[in-house]
């Protein structure tokens, strides 16, 4: 029997018009978008489809655009015979994993991620305002093994292994200063390139706690419950246990990192306990989770291709 792995992307998947084709072709994922918007009191299909890369880019606007357009996604996919066995989210993606699990309610879903992207983009505005032109920030090491760049930048102030992408990508987060000490490190290291990211502030390291204070409020405002079937978190790498386990790690996500390696091993292994043939869907816009996902080495068994793809095979 066939079962499918729903993977959710994160932000920076993002881009103008997104789903448009998709939602005109199939009436099941506009009303998914239609919804999120009349739950958060916007015109998601507005924002998708209007919005400029710049407006779409900040956080209070990308995590409502790429969570709305993945539950859509969801939405198309089962009309099409998959539904997720097994789900994972990247970074923001863990949101939308969260809600097809059943651990949070489709509105509170939505209404959570408005809120996360509103203090998420206010404090890294104040984190910008108060560093007179050296804001935090992100860059990514890409030839490296996670373990080697974790290895290179210790004893670094600053800096902080933010996303463990793939065997061969990792992204740090920190200050100006720390960031640039690291790119020196990493390149005496053998790092092929060290690529600063455009992003509004250090996601994912202990710089964010003043947003993680902040959202801890809104979960405390949730109701959590324990999975439907297996989801796997970015803070542990491992599967999540309990109502409990997912709303402390919903807190922790703010400033700890992406164990997104680790995750895949976790999920890999899991698979490959049961008697049934897994399928690999990126469900949501982009293609990044297909390419990290083929970077590992531990899961040639479990087929990765495009959920979009999937539904034109049908």
């Amino acid at each position: 029997m066939v079962k499918y792995i729903f993977a959710f992307p994160g932000q920076g998947a993002q881009t103008p018009g997104m789903m448009k084709a998709v939602c005109e072709k199939h009436a099941e994922g506009k009303a998914v978008l239609d919804k999120f918007g009349k739950v958060i009191g916007i015109d998601v299909p507005a924002l998708l489809w209007n919005s400029t890369e710049a407006e779409l880019a900040r956080s209070d606007n990308s995590q409502i655009a790429i969570t709305a357009a993945s539950l859509a996604a969801v939405e198309i996919l089962k009309k099409f015979g998959a539904e997720p066995a097994v789900a994972a989210g990247f970074s923001l993606g863990e949101w939308s994993a969260l809600c097809v699990s059943g651990v949070l309610s489709f509105e509170e879903t939505a209404y959570a991620v408005k809120r996360r992207g509103e203090i998420m983009q206010a404090v890294c505005e104040g984190i910008a305002a108060e560093s007179q032109g050296n804001a935090p920030g992100m860059a990514a090491c890409i030839g490296l093994t996670p373990e080697a760049v974790i290895e290179a930048v210790k004893g670094l102030d600053g800096v902080f292994a933010a996303n463990l992408n793939s065997v061969r990508q990792t992204v740090l987060s920190g200050t100006k200063d720390g960031l640039e000490k690291a790119g020196e490190a990493l390149k005496e290291a053998g790092a092929k390139r060290y690529i600063p990211l455009k992003v509004a502030g250090p996601f994912h390291s202990p710089l964010m706690q003043r947003a993680a204070d902040q959202f801890e409020k809104v979960l405390d405002e949730l109701h959590f419950n324990n999975p439907k079937f297996p989801i796997f978190s970015n803070v542990s790498g491992k599967q999540v246990q309990s109502a409990e386990e997912a709303k402390v790690n919903c807190i922790k996500h703010l400033t700890h990192p992406v164990l997104w390696t680790s995750e895949e091993s976790a999920i890999a292994d899991f698979c490959k306990s049961s008697s049934d043939e897994f399928k690999f869907l990126e469900v949501g816009p982009g293609k990044v989770l297909n390419g990290l996902w083929r970077d590992s080495g531990n899961i040639e068994t479990i087929p990765a291709f495009q959920w979009e793809d999937f539904i034109e095979n049908k």
